[in-house]
């Protein structure tokens, strides 16, 4: 289904990064590295990469992955770029930052697995990215998948980060034009939270 999505000249949710990841531009510290998780077309690992962070992008569909390194070859950076089923990732590296942006295609049981792994990819002290629906996306119909119980709630994710500092927690609407895929009013909610510098 991703490499018949992604199988197009254009690039789906456009070639500017997320809004979410712009306004947290703060948080990308040049020289840090980074994992950017189901990455897609390439978006938010090429500005995270433009930025001066050492990027990881995980990504499922080669057409897709084709597309990132077209993108990240004419801004002139470089990206790791990785094919692989990210819920048959291992996880085996940490990272400053790991960024999760519109992962919303799992369901419940795949959530808590994926979330795990992304959880444990993160170094203690490092931080992880959330961006994405609340189940009020379904009404406004601009994006995401048609299905409530795979979007987030302050609830949910506050549950599965709740022992880790959370910097940011919170639900909005936002106008977005991101690509033909992620277009007009939006039911969005981000999460920023920091890992432990010791566990338990």
């Amino acid at each position: 289904m991703w490499e018949e999505r992604y199988a197009t000249t254009d690039y789906l949710f456009g070639r500017e990064p997320a809004a979410f990841l712009t306004d947290h531009a703060d948080l990308l510290k040049p020289g840090a590295t980074a994992l950017a998780v189901a990455d897609g077309e390439g978006r938010n690992s090429v500005f995270m990469a433009e930025r001066g962070l050492e990027v990881t992008a995980l990504e499922f569909a080669p057409s897709a992955i084709a597309k990132a390194r077209a993108l990240a070859a004419e801004k002139g950076v470089t990206v790791s770029f990785r094919e692989t089923d990210v819920l048959a990732h291992d996880w085996p590296e940490t990272f400053d930052l790991v960024a999760g942006i519109f992962i919303q295609f799992v369901g419940p049981d795949e959530r808590a697995r994926l979330f795990e792994g992304m959880r444990r990819s993160v170094k203690p002290g490092g931080v992880i990215l959330l961006h994405g629906y609340t189940p009020e996306q379904i009404a406004l119909g601009t994006g995401g998948p048609p299905h409530a119980e795979n979007m987030y709630t302050e609830d949910l994710l506050r549950e599965a980060f709740g022992d880790w500092k959370i910097l940011e927690c919170r639900a909005y609407e936002r106008e977005i034009s991101e690509g033909r895929g992620h277009c007009g009013r939006s039911a969005l909610i981000d999460l920023v939270a920091r890992r432990p510098e010791t566990d338990g």
